[in-house]
């Protein structure tokens, strides 16, 4: 059983964030449960290792106190995600977030072309971030301008994808395992994987696996991590 003194001196909690909850929220609930059931004073520190988007599940690296010096370390890390890829649609925020607004053919999509795409992304490549995305431009977040219809230019930037496997082809749906550098966005992958093979794709599932050495099969719920505080 930790104690108030441990979160203070710094720990490093693996956190299952659930799918629709906010990167913010599940950290949000880990402080008010350690100030609430520990008698951690208000304003101690602590703070996530990398948003997970609310459509997204799986691996948050939440530090406290002293440790919380260690989450541009910690973020840096590569990442491992699982997720799931919807052929000949596209949507505006590459997810479910937003309709469908555009759909393709896919008859021509088959196991050899889909495996022969994958070795395109393998490496450095050159990513545009998602529209809507946290990202600013000119002082303000670029979903704020998708929210407000205005049409942006958006620069690309180096990613680098260690690895891309395919794990299940049932078009049109395709799940894969990526593991990835810090600042790849999964959904522009989905977009990119889409178009490459002259059609359109988008992210309908994503798990966050890994982060470094850290594995989220050694992770808590957020509910059950507050109910271990009161044993």
């Amino acid at each position: 059983m930790k104690t108030a003194e441990d979160f203070l001196n710094g720990q490093i909690i693996l956190i299952d964030k659930p799918l629709h909850w906010t990167s913010f929220q599940a950290v949000n609930k880990l402080k008010y449960a350690l100030i609430n059931k520990l008698g951690l004073p208000k304003k101690f520190k602590i703070g996530h290792a990398g948003t997970l988007d609310p459509l997204a599940s799986g691996l948050l690296l939440v530090c406290t106190g002293k440790f919380t010096k260690r989450i541009t370390e910690l973020q840096g890390q590569a990442k491992e995600y699982t997720g799931t890829f919807h052929i000949g649609a596209t949507t505006p925020s590459y997810d479910l977030e937003t309709e469908i607004d555009q759909t393709f053919d896919i008859s021509h999509i088959n196991q050899t072309l889909i495996h022969e795409t994958v070795k395109q992304f393998l490496g450095e490549i050159d990513q545009k971030p998602p529209i809507f995305s946290a990202i600013k431009k000119d002082g303000v977040r670029l979903y704020e301008h998708a929210r407000a219809g205005e049409t942006i230019e958006i620069a690309s930037r180096k990613t680098t994808i260690h690895e891309f496997e395919i794990t299940r082809i049932a078009l049109p749906e395709i799940d894969f395992r990526v593991v990835c550098s810090k600042g790849t966005y999964i959904r522009s992958l989905a977009y990119d994987f889409g178009k490459t093979m002259n059609s359109g794709s988008h992210l309908t599932v994503l798990r966050r696996t890994k982060i470094g050495d850290y594995d989220v099969t050694n992770a808590i719920d957020v509910n059950l991590f507050e109910q271990s505080l009161s044993l």
